[in-house]
């Protein structure tokens, strides 16, 4: 299997932490050498390992955001 490389250019959110001190975040990574993207996954303390996730494109979070707020909206 080849190696996975992967740059996180901006950490943009913690969204929740374990007690082992992996923590589910929001960062934009670059993955392979390939254009950035949103990263929704769960990383160890120090960035080495990584759960399964998400990688969205700026137009699909910008859509995620949209039902987001919709879903929100509704509730109230």
């Amino acid at each position: 299997m080849a190696e996975v490389r992967f740059e996180i250019v901006k950490q943009a959110a913690v969204l929740s932490e374990k007690s082992s001190g992996w923590k589910k975040e929001l960062n934009v990574v670059s993955w392979n050498g390939a254009a950035p993207k949103y990263d929704i996954r769960d990383w160890s303390p120090d960035h080495t390992k990584m759960g399964k996730g998400i990688t969205l494109s700026a137009k699909e979070a910008d859509a995620l955001r949209e039902a987001l707020e919709q879903e929100f909206a509704d509730r109230e």
